[in-house]
C-alpha cells in the first residue's frame, strides 16, 4: 500500500476548474517530484493534500485513512508537514521561536530538544542565528528555516512547495542536498519544483502536470531522457 495516495482529485475555484481528475501515488521512502509550468496546478494539489483545500470530488488517502476532509492542523498531527511557498516564515518571531511554532502538535519535551537538536545539526546557520528574527534573514537561511520548522514536527511525510524560488544557484544546490539528506534520513518527500532538471536529478519517480492533468509520469531518470520534457522543460 502506498503511503499516500491521491485519486480522481477535481477541485475548483469558483466555476473555474484547477485541478482535473489527478491521481497518483508516493510510497513510503521515495521522493516523488510534480513538476509542469506555472500555472499547471501544482500548489493546489499540494494545498488539496495538506487539507488547505477541500476538493469537489475525490480522495486523498494517508496510511489508509481517508483525509480528504480532515482540517489541517489534524493532517499535521498524522505525521504530514507542509514546507509553502514563500517560505511563510513567522517573520517578527525569532528562528528558535519558529522552530518552536513546529513542534505545537508535540507534548514530549524531550523529543523536541531531540528534533531540535537534530535540525541545528542539519541548519548549522539556524543554530548560529537561533536569536535573530526570522523576517531579517536572507531567502535562503528563510527556506532552512521553513524545512526546519516543517521537521520540528517530526513527519512521516514532507511535502515541499518550490524550495529553491528566487535563491542563487549556490543556495539551490545546498537546498537540494539538504532535501535528499531528509530522504536518505527515513523521511518521504512530496516536491513541487519549478526547476524540473533539479527535481528529476534527485526524485525517484515524477509526474508533469499540465492545465489540471497528469500527462505524463516514470522514473525520473526515464523523464531526464524523453525529448518532450527536455523541450518543455529542461531547456535542451
Amino acid at each position: 500500500m502506498a503511503m499516500l495516495e491521491v485519486k480522481d482529485l477535481e477541485v475548483f475555484y469558483g466555476v473555474i476548474q484547477a485541478i482535473k481528475g489527478v491521481s497518483f501515488e508516493v510510497n513510503e521512502g521515495e521522493i516523488i517530484a510534480l513538476i509542469g509550468a506555472n500555472g499547471a496546478g501544482k500548489t493546489t494539489i499540494l494545498h488539496t493534500v495538506t487539507g488547505l483545500i477541500t476538493p469537489k470530488k475525490g480522495h486523498v488517502i494517508f496510511e489508509g485513512q481517508d483525509i480528504t476532509k480532515t482540517p489541517a492542523h489534524k493532517i499535521v498531527k498524522l505525521g504530514m508537514a507542509h514546507v509553502p511557498e514563500g517560505r511563510r516564515v513567522f517573520s517578527q518571531l525569532t528562528v528558535y521561536q519558529n522552530l518552536k511554532m513546529g513542534a505545537y502538535s508535540r507534548s514530549d519535551k524531550n523529543e523536541i530538544e531531540e528534533s531540535l537538536q537534530m535540525v541545528y545539526k542539519r541548519f548549522p546557520r539556524l543554530e548560529e542565528r537561533r536569536n535573530q528574527i526570522a523576517g531579517t534573514l536572507s531567502g535562503g537561511e528563510q527556506q532552512m528555516l521553513a524545512m526546519g520548522r516543517a521537521l520540528m514536527s517530526n513527519p512521516r511525510i514532507i511535502v515541499m512547495d518550490e524550495p529553491s524560488m528566487g535563491l542563487s544557484p549556490i543556495l539551490v544546490n545546498e537546498i537540494f542536498d539538504i532535501i535528499q539528506s531528509v530522504s536518505a534520513s527515513g523521511t518521504t518527500v512530496l516536491l513541487v519544483e519549478q526547476n524540473a532538471k533539479k527535481a528529476l536529478g534527485i526524485a525517484d519517480r515524477a509526474y508533469v502536470l499540465e492545465t489540471g492533468k497528469i500527462v505524463q509520469e516514470g522514473r525520473a531518470t526515464d523523464l531526464m531522457d524523453d525529448e518532450s520534457i527536455k523541450k518543455a522543460y529542461l531547456g535542451e
